[in-house]
């Protein structure tokens, strides 16, 4: 089983930019898809990127196209989320998860694995 530990968040001003790691403790990690969610207060946890095993592919939630980027270093076992344009909106807990499957889901339940989270927070 694999696990994930995320890494990177911090305090930002707004404008500011961020980069979160995501460390798997696996080899498997290499076969599968890795996506990015977040969960602000009071809200639902929300997907906001995904990429494929190889990092060939890759898809975002609209509100962070072209902020944010997503990619892998399958010889690291880590993916990474650059978040650039940084608003108070982004603020949020972010999580990194495993799909022991096929690309192009974006939803929780989808997934199998699951870090435990980094706190990104965006100011005024």
């Amino acid at each position: 089983q694999v696990q994930l530990v995320e890494s990177g968040g911090g305090l930002v001003q707004a404008g500011g930019s961020l980069r979160l790691f995501c460390a798997a403790s696996e080899s498997t990690f290499r076969t599968y898809t890795m996506g990015w969610f977040r969960q602000a207060p009071g809200k639902e946890r929300e997907f906001v990127a995904a990429i494929s095993w190889s990092g060939g592919r890759s898809y975002y939630a609209d509100f962070v196209k072209g902020r944010f980027t997503i990619s892998r270093d399958n010889a690291k076992n880590t993916v990474y989320l650059q978040m650039n344009s940084l608003k108070p909106e982004d603020t949020a807990v972010y999580y990194c998860a495993a799909r022991d499957g096929s690309f192009g889901y974006k939803r929780e339940n989808e997934y199998d694995y699951w870090g435990q989270g980094t706190q990104v927070t965006v100011s005024l």
